[in-house]
């Protein structure tokens, strides 16, 4: 019998939580959309790249800025080669060192 007046109050206070909603809807319309969620607003995948094509001087400020991205990373892999190599040619000397101290 406990049951049966948990789910009597169960309904009541989902209708009532239900009514005060549509009077907040009605009465607050601002405060209510900005408490629901809202999908967010997608640009086509393609939006981009159909901008590339139809405008020219985007077109080309995407490719310098494209361009200078490349040149930036080629410069950055070089650099990192450098380092390496140089750390490589370090510990070949040490260990050429540490080979000849063992020898002797």
């Amino acid at each position: 019998m406990t049951a049966r007046p948990l789910a009597r109050l169960r309904v009541r206070l989902t209708l009532a939580l239900g009514a005060a909603e549509i009077r907040l809807r009605l009465r607050l319309p601002r405060l209510m959309w900005a408490l629901t969620r809202h999908p967010a607003d997608r640009e086509s995948p393609f939006a981009e790249l159909v901008r590339i094509e139809s405008d020219p001087a985007y077109r080309a400020l995407f490719f310098a800025e494209l361009d200078a991205a490349l040149q930036d990373r080629l410069a950055t892999r070089t650099a990192v080669v450098a380092e390496i190599e140089a750390v490589a040619e370090q510990l070949r000397s040490l260990v050429q060192r540490s080979d000849h101290e063992r020898a002797t």
